[in-house]
């Protein structure tokens, strides 16, 4: 077939002061700079943001060209393969070029249709793609959305509240410990060691931190006291298959910091250089955990209409059942094992090849739009 990779390629400034979309500067919290530094002396008290220096994790969720390469390699293995850069000039590339069938790893990076831009775009131009639709990468961005949905169809999810506007800030009154994320991002962007807040300073530090620099809502949410997992998930219909369940190892972390997976803990602690021992697939799981956490995601890829892949993230509670805290339609997909990349790791402890793996993606997706060779499907 041919294909074109559709792809965001990350900025080489990634860790650097830099200027948002808004044209200032994006800040991160302070703890993720001295976690930088000197993650073994990390302290988790909290200082003020005023005077502290910038980090830009504005392109967290693109794609290095070491990964573009890689996927672009594994699909070459069985298809004519043509690059197309997801700016401003891809329509016409898609247009002139007709590609049989899209393999779209773009994040786009304005407004909150972001992840849905270039798909919006395969449709109009009736070109196959792979992954899900528009709607439901949409939907999954938006954190509040796609938790309502799983709750009406009883998919448990931690309890949240969303506070739009800084008037909203004084109703906001959840139970501590709580954790304050940005509504519309990914990639743990604007998720620090310090978005876990204990009391009412806390609280509004947080808030203001997300709807100032980040120029959008909060989402507050129940904070789950249990382990963590993600669950690489592949396929569509009968053919659904959960990977081996990663959990990730909190205890792998500076002393004194909070126990998620934090922006530090993703980009900055955790290196290929010096990698932490932070994940452990297949997770140590009892058979009977692991079905329940296996039936959850089942569940909510499947009333979210993921299509293909995506990446599910599940905590337990405090009596041990799993809640789902996000799902990722377009999950990460570094090449290296010492890149610790989830959805990767999951695969090999499967017994797929990064090649492997991303022929799967693409197979399932020529299968559901029955065009091209139904080669390479697990």
């Amino acid at each position: 077939m041919h294909v074109a990779l559709v792809y965001n390629q990350k900025k080489e400034d990634h860790l650097q002061p830099a200027t948002d979309v808004h044209g200032e500067l994006a800040i991160a919290s302070l703890e993720a700079l001295q976690g930088s530094a000197h993650p073994a002396t990390f302290s988790s008290s909290h200082a003020p943001l005023s005077g502290s220096t910038p980090a830009n994790d504005l392109y967290a969720e693109w794609d290095s060209v070491e990964t573009i390469h890689a996927v672009r390699d594994a699909l070459a293995e069985l298809h004519q393969v043509s690059m197309i850069e997801a700016n401003e000039d891809a329509f016409e590339r898609l247009r002139t070029e007709r590609p049989q069938i899209v393999f779209n790893i773009a994040e786009g990076l304005y407004g909150i249709s972001r992840e849905a831009q270039m798909p919006a775009i395969f449709e109009m131009l009736r070109i196959p793609y792979s992954g899900s639709d528009p709607l439901t990468l949409a939907i999954c961005l938006d954190k509040s959305r796609a938790k309502e949905i799983l709750a009406h169809y009883g998919v448990q999810t931690p309890g949240f509240m969303v506070v739009n506007t800084p008037e909203e800030m004084t109703a906001c009154n959840p139970s501590f410990p709580a954790m304050v994320k940005p509504l519309h991002e990914g990639s743990s962007k604007g998720i620090f060691n310090s978005s876990v807040v204990n009391d009412a300073a806390g609280l509004r530090r947080e808030l203001e931190r997300v709807l100032f620099h980040y120029k959008q809502p909060a989402l507050v949410e129940e904070f789950l006291p249990g382990r963590e997992f993600t669950v690489a998930m592949l396929g569509n219909g009968p053919h659904l298959n959960v990977l081996p369940i990663v959990e990730i190892k909190f205890d792998s972390l500076p002393d004194g910091v909070n126990k998620i997976y934090s922006y530090e803990a993703k980009w900055i602690w955790d290196t290929a250089a010096a990698p932490l021992e932070i994940f452990q697939c297949p997770a140590d799981l009892t058979d009977s955990l692991r079905v329940e956490i296996e039936t959850l995601c089942r569940k909510a890829y499947t009333v979210l209409r993921c299509r293909d892949w995506s990446r599910i993230d599940v905590r337990l509670d405090a009596n041990g059942r799993p809640h789902i805290i996000e799902l990722n339609p377009l999950p990460g997909i570094l090449p290296k094992p010492e890149d610790n990349s989830c959805f990767p790791k999951a695969a090999r402890a499967a017994g797929l090849s990064y090649n492997r793996l991303m022929q799967s993606v693409i197979a399932f997706a020529a299968e559901r739009h029955g065009v091209g060779a139904r080669t390479g499907r697990n």
